[in-house]
Formats: C-alpha cells, sequence, structure tokens
C-alpha cells in the first residue's frame, strides 16, 4: 500500500472509528508499526490527528486563532449559548470562560436579568458593559492572544479568590477516552481553576468538537455537571457518554 494510500486510510479510521491505534492498523495492513506511527506524525503536524499514546485521535478543528474561530460555526454556538444562557440563575454569580461559545452566551445573557458575571476575558467584559443588570468583576494575568483571556500564575490566584453558582467552559476537544481537552497548558490550569470555584460546570461545545482532541486535559468527565451541545443526540460520541453518565444537554 502506498503512503498516501495509508494516510487515506488512517483519516478514514479517525473520521469512522473516533480513534486510531497503531498496533492494530500494523496488524491489519501487515506493515510496521514505525510505518504507522511515522504516518501519524506526519498526520499530526498537518493538523489532521492528535497524536496520544498507542496512536492519534482526531484533532479539533477549534484551535486555530480567535479572530479565525468567530468565523468556525456560528450557528451552533449560538444554539448551545442559548440554552447555557438560560442556565444562570436570577441573583446569581458566573464563572464565564473566553472564547468565542463563551461571547455568544454573553450576548444571549437576558439585559433584564440581574446577575454576577466573573470572567478572565476583556473581550466577553467589553461585551457585557451595556448590560445594565450584570455585575462585572475581571479577573487580571497576562493575556494569552490566541483566545484573549488572562492566564498563568496571576490570572489563577485571582480565580481562587472568587466562587460562583454556575461555570460555562470552553473546550477545544470532547472525546470519551482524551476527556475535555484544549491546545494550550496554561489555559487549560486556568480553566481547571475557574471549575473548581462553582457549584456547577457545564462545558460548552458546538459540534465540531464532539470526538476530537487536543494536546492538554482540561478536565476529567466526573469534574462537570453537564456537556451542552448541538450535536445531533444519535451520535455515537454523545450516546457514549451518557451511557457513561455524562449529563446532555441538547441545542438544537
Amino acid at each position: 500500500m502506498l503512503a498516501a494510500e495509508r494516510r487515506n486510510h488512517l483519516l478514514r479510521l479517525l473520521a469512522t472509528q473516533g480513534k486510531v491505534l497503531a498496533k492494530d492498523v500494523a496488524a491489519e495492513l501487515g506493515i510496521s508499526e514505525d510505518s504507522v506511527r511515522r504516518d501519524l506524525r506526519e498526520l499530526a503536524a498537518e493538523g489532521l490527528c492528535q497524536r496520544v499514546y498507542g496512536g492519534a485521535l482526531p484533532a479539533s478543528p477549534a484551535t486555530a486563532d480567535y479572530a479565525a474561530r468567530q468565523t468556525v460555526a456560528p450557528d451552533g454556538k449560538r444554539r448551545v449559548a442559548s440554552v447555557a444562557a438560560g442556565l444562570v440563575p436570577a441573583g446569581g454569580a458566573v464563572i464565564l470562560d473566553g472564547g468565542t461559545t463563551a461571547l455568544a452566551v454573553a450576548r444571549a445573557l437576558p439585559r433584564d436579568l440581574s446577575c454576577t458575571v466573573i470572567t478572565h476575558s476583556p473581550t466577553i467584559a467589553a461585551a457585557l458593559l451595556d448590560h445594565p443588570a450584570a455585575d462585572l468583576f475581571l479577573l487580571g494575568g497576562r493575556v494569552f492572544k490566541h483566545s484573549a483571556v488572562a492566564c498563568g500564575a496571576a490570572a489563577v490566584e485571582a480565580a481562587q479568590n472568587v466562587s460562583a453558582d454556575l461555570c460555562l467552559l470552553g473546550v477545544t476537544g470532547v472525546h470519551p477516552e482524551a476527556g475535555l481537552t484544549t491546545g494550550d497548558a496554561e489555559e487549560a490550569a486556568m480553566k481547571r481553576a475557574l471549575a473548581a470555584r462553582a457549584a456547577d460546570t457545564y462545558i460548552l461545545a458546538s459540534s465540531e468538537k464532539i470526538g476530537t482532541a487536543s494536546r492538554f486535559r482540561v478536565l476529567p468527565w466526573g469534574k462537570i455537571t453537564g456537556l451542552i451541545t448541538d450535536a445531533s443526540p444519535d451520535d455515537a460520541v454523545l450516546a457514549r457518554l451518557a451511557g457513561d453518565g455524562v449529563a446532555v444537554l441538547t441545542a438544537r
């Protein structure tokens, strides 16, 4: 089998099975595991898969910079945001993560909803400046320009001094085995710090993130209250997550 044919075969496996195990592919094709791993390295270098121990998972398409991500799945993000905004209690406090889906949540909050919004995203804070009933608390730190959020030690320390009823958290990858992931280690640490300060944490994930993975794990499934997504309830990944006890809120 030619190298191009092997690559296409690997991509088909990622699309249909949600993962590739190097030893299984090597046995199936009668080639060495080293050949499979070399193919996976090349695919990963092109952003077409996320390598993990023993093989690879589908790569998340949500790792582009902030400006580019604003054009990805805007309708799905609005549907997710509508459900998420409905979870914010009147008079309560919500920790709102950064990112384009969280920005859609900020825009979806009813203008007459009295609440406190805690965020490490200057973009989110700016979007709520004309929200008359929302008190805003902006957590500071080094600004990670890729996602327009504050990260690093100062931001994590600031997060440890707040508390909220609800945390609405964005990720770039949602996979049954890899868990909830994102593409930057410091951003992952900040997300964990935010989630730790809320009574309930819901993950915001439009359909293109379902079944994909990024390099750094944010949280295991047992640390969240539920997942909000516009992916079809018949999606195999969602069915598996529901079977594992993950609460899935469908945004349709």
